[in-house]
């Protein structure tokens, strides 16, 4: 994918019609496997973990997570704390995604376990139902640390 296209597909991610966003996003994301052309819009990724529509800031997370391997200046690193903060999303479905995301995050960016550890140990759940979301969060979770723990001890991503 070209530059411009990049740009547009960027562009897109905040579309309305989430399978326009969607589709945006599928095709960053198999661009930052191969290179570190989407990687120049991390300031924009960043920008939109803030916005107040939930797949927006998914869609974000997740592009942030995938040009980790990019990341050489750190961008990452200055932005964990607010990053994250979205481990306990107001949305139970974007705090489930980039729950699932930590140990990619882990992988990339090995010198983040311990504060990506101790967020989900201290993730404050209470906002969420009990008898609903709160189990499914506590067991991603769970997954998460025992893959973050997996990639410790020499194992995959």
């Amino acid at each position: 994918m070209d530059k411009d296209e990049i740009k547009k597909q960027v562009e897109l991610l905040k579309s309305k019609d989430s399978i326009k966003g969607y589709e945006a996003l599928k095709l960053l994301v198999a661009a930052s496997n191969g290179s570190d052309d989407a990687h120049s819009y991390m300031e924009e990724f960043f920008s939109m973990i803030d916005d107040s529509n939930s797949y927006i800031r998914t869609r974000a997370l997740i592009l942030i997570v995938e040009n980790a391997k990019w990341d050489k200046e750190g961008r990452i690193e200055e932005e964990i704390e607010r990053l994250l903060i979205h481990i306990t999303d107001e949305k139970p479905i974007t705090a489930r995604q980039f729950v699932k995301l930590l140990p990619q995050l882990t992988g990339d960016k090995p010198e983040l376990r311990g504060y990506i550890m101790e967020a989900l140990k201290n993730a404050d759940l209470s906002g969420y139902k009990e008898d609903t979301m709160r189990p499914l969060i506590e067991k991603d979770i769970n997954e998460a640390e025992k893959k973050i723990l997996e990639i410790d001890r020499g194992g995959k991503k």
